[in-house]
């Protein structure tokens, strides 16, 4: 008899103790919508890696990274595409929402090129569709281009469009990655030359992808894709997302391609 109480106190101890084991979190996408500075690259294109590739090995298995970025896309072509309404409509609460473009939207001579009232619009209806389904947008500025002056300052290439996607945030109270002004930082730090190793540049047959060698200002070698990520992890971090909370260095995962569903 006495063991039978025992075991039944004990079964309620461990039912009581249960009570309070916290719920494992949800599962959660985090898409990455922009331009090839992010995207994920093709065999034909190593060693050129887009800072999105490297930014899927940060995370928990509670987090899939989707990476929707493509080569030379803005936010008009992202939207002419039909590669937005995909996302928006695959969209849960929690999921999370990485938007970045600025390259190809400030060009006036490129198809991409998005005027600037236009590029605010896309911006903020990425933001509105976004948060109707309950995720959580981000903004960031466009990564910063390779461009010293003669005394071996840094440039800055996106000046007008970057503080579009400023100002937008502060209008809309939502999270911004400074990404221009943290990467000017970084390249300036490893200077004129030693920044190149960022890059995508190669001697001539150093790659069989560039028999001919490359000197690309743009494109990140792995090495910067690697610091770039970095750097928007930090940020995640320092603005305090629910998302930080999953972030576990060390962890491989593989990224989702979206051509594969």
């Amino acid at each position: 008899m006495l063991s039978r109480i025992l075991s039944a106190a004990a079964a309620l101890s461990l039912l009581a103790l249960l009570a309070f084991v916290p719920a494992a979190p949800a599962k959660i996408k985090v898409y990455l919508i922009g331009d090839s500075t992010m995207s994920v690259k093709q065999v034909k294109a190593y060693p050129e890696t887009g800072w999105g590739m490297p930014f899927t090995a940060f995370f928990d298995e509670t987090v899939t990274v989707d990476n929707r970025a493509q080569n030379g896309r803005s936010t008009k072509t992202f939207l002419a595409e039909n590669r937005w309404q995909p996302v928006a409509n695959e969209l849960h609460e929690g999921d999370y929402v990485f938007i970045q473009f600025g390259h190809n939207d400030e060009v006036p001579t490129k198809g991409s090129y998005t005027p600037e009232a236009d590029f605010v619009a896309n911006l903020k209806r990425f933001l509105s569709e976004t948060r109707s389904r309950k995720g959580q947008p981000v903004l960031l500025t466009p990564v910063a281009r390779r461009k010293f002056d003669a005394a071996g300052k840094i440039e800055e290439t996106h000046a007008t469009y970057a503080e579009l996607v400023r100002t937008v945030a502060r209008e809309t109270a939502t999270p911004l990655i400074d990404l221009d002004v943290r990467s000017q930082a970084l390249l300036q730090q490893f200077g004129v030359e030693n920044s190149k190793l960022l890059f995508n540049y190669l001697a001539p047959g150093e790659h069989p992808n560039y028999p001919d060698g490359r000197e690309d200002n743009t494109h990140f070698s792995e090495l910067g894709a690697r610091r770039m990520a970095e750097l928007v992890l930090a940020d995640i971090k320092a603005l305090k997302l629910g998302l930080a909370d999953r972030i576990v260095q060390g962890t491989v995962k593989k990224t989702v391609d979206p051509q594969a569903r």
